[in-house]
């Protein structure tokens, strides 16, 4: 049977007796044929019917219930429905802090929020763009607990074609939403969204938001503000305040000395030295490169052509940003007098059972097995050594 005898005898939305105005939603949502689960349960609903299915996750089981119930509400009584309530949880639920910070704060506030562990929990930093992502995790490995922070930027879905600058490429447009949060990505259990760069729409706020406090949860959202991004900021409050329930202010200040983390500013900046243009061109194309490697999608295909494959893992390194070792520790002296009490406490003396005695470093490995060859070190002992100690 051919595919086009398929899909005449398959049954249509406007075939089902439904009320034009759904018609006319669904037309607007671009949905041209049901799916096999929205075929047979739509009609069987619209009878009466009690049901009882089993689909999997996307093929519209939510559409196959909603639309029965909207159809028999308006069958029933014409009614308009308008709902009011808030896109976000109330405060007892989601707790939403603003910074106001200069643009070039911003990485030395993060880096100093990071390393004095006042953010915990699975967070998520948005940022404006790919670039200012750098990288961006794997998603499921941030859900599977693997990794703490991610970083993500905007779902270019959301945004206004308006909005979007005329002078970029459709192919970079395309770059970045690869690296969104689009395509129906769903983090689990996340405990902070920070917003690094405010975002440029309300809805774009509330998408980022919407990440934290899901179900029951708990949920913070801290978005830094620069002088530039107040005007976004207010347009946010004003917004959200319709529809909250809150008699305060959406957003609370949050309260923080930037006085206090001045000797972060110097880390930040080495950081950032070190990203430049090729070395996110470079650690972007290490990401691609390992995609590659350890897609399932082409797994076969290197099975076919093993050379590829070869030449792909023999491929030259990138050369990526260095790690600087000492960025990993904060000393003592960074550290703020009111958070000195808590980093005490979280610096106990390990138990007799976990300590443990430290091994040769890979440098002292190294010197001593360069002392041992002569032809690296230059020294040799001789047989002269051995006749004294017979002596």
């Amino acid at each position: 049977m051919s595919d086009d005898e398929d899909q005449q005898e398959s049954l249509g939305f406007h075939e089902m007796g439904l009320d034009d105005r759904i018609l006319k939603a669904i037309s607007k949502l671009g949905w041209k044929q049901p799916t096999p689960i929205q075929e047979k349960a739509i009609p069987l609903s619209l009878e009466g019917k009690d049901i009882l299915a089993r689909a999997r996750t996307g093929s519209g089981k939510t559409a196959a219930f909603s639309i029965p119930v909207i159809q028999k509400i308006l069958s029933e009584k014409q009614v308009i429905l308008k709902l009011e309530e808030s896109q976000l949880p109330d405060a007892s639920q989601l707790t939403q802090y603003h910074l106001k910070c200069e643009e070039e704060d911003k990485f030395a506030l993060i880096y100093a929020l990071l390393k004095l562990g006042l953010i915990r929990g699975k967070t998520i930093l948005f940022v404006a763009d790919v670039n200012r992502c750098y990288k961006c995790h794997v998603v499921s490995q941030f859900n599977d607990g693997l990794y703490d922070y991610i970083i993500a930027s905007d779902e270019t879905l959301l945004m206004n074609p308006k909005d979007v600058p005329q002078d970029k490429s459709k192919k970079k447009k395309k770059r970045d939403k690869e690296y969104g949060v689009s395509r129906g990505i769903d983090f689990q259990n996340v405990s902070n969204v920070i917003n690094f760069d405010f975002p440029k729409s309300v809805e774009a706020y509330i998408h980022r938001v919407g990440r934290t406090a899901r179900g029951d949860n708990q949920g913070t959202a801290l978005s830094f503000v620069s002088i530039k991004e107040m005007p976004l900021l207010q347009n946010v409050e004003q917004t959200l305040s319709i529809t909250s329930t809150e008699e305060d202010s959406v957003f609370k200040p949050y309260q923080f000395k930037m006085e206090e983390i001045e000797g972060f500013r110097y880390r930040a900046k080495d950081a950032m030295r070190a990203v430049t243009r090729n070395a996110v061109r470079e650690a972007r194309l290490k990401e691609i490169k390992q995609e590659i490697l350890t897609s399932q999608k082409l797994k076969s295909y290197f099975e076919d052509n093993p050379r590829d494959l070869q030449l792909l893992r023999h491929d030259k390194s990138l050369h990526t940003v260095k790690v600087q070792s000492h960025m990993a520790d904060v000393p003592e002296y960074l550290v703020p007098k009111t958070l000195k009490r808590l980093r005490r406490q979280k610096s106990k003396p390990k138990s007799d059972k976990q300590q443990f005695v430290k091994g040769p470093s890979k440098g002292e490995i190294r010197y001593k097995k360069r002392k041992a060859d002569p032809l690296k070190s230059f020294e040799f002992i001789g047989l002269g050594s051995k006749k004294k100690r017979k002596k």
